[in-house]
């Protein structure tokens, strides 16, 4: 899977690529060092992240769906424990 960025992206990263290797190496980087660099960086570290980001998102909305048991919660046949009404509540304490 290539990882596409915006024309504008791209330029604020090469921007941003320049200005790490001037401030940290002390060597000038031109516009096309920087593009190469990014290229390199989207093709070969760009996936792992990716992937990491998409099970992280996997992870917590799968948390979220196991937990939603108890953050949902309807009382069955509670019309007449309630005076009729009907509502979405948490699941009480002792059901946990």
């Amino acid at each position: 899977m290539d990882i596409k960025l915006s024309p504008d992206t791209e330029k604020r990263l090469h921007g941003a690529i320049q200005r790490f290797v001037a401030e940290e190496y002390g060597e000038s980087l031109g516009e096309l060092g920087a593009g190469t660099f990014l290229t390199f960086c989207l093709k070969e570290i760009g996936p792992a992240i990716y992937n990491q980001a998409v099970a992280d998102a996997q992870a917590c909305l799968q948390e979220r769906v196991t937990d939603l048991e108890n953050i949902c919660f309807a009382e069955e046949t509670s019309y007449w424990d309630k005076g009729g009404a009907k509502r979405i509540q948490r699941r009480p304490d002792h059901r946990r």
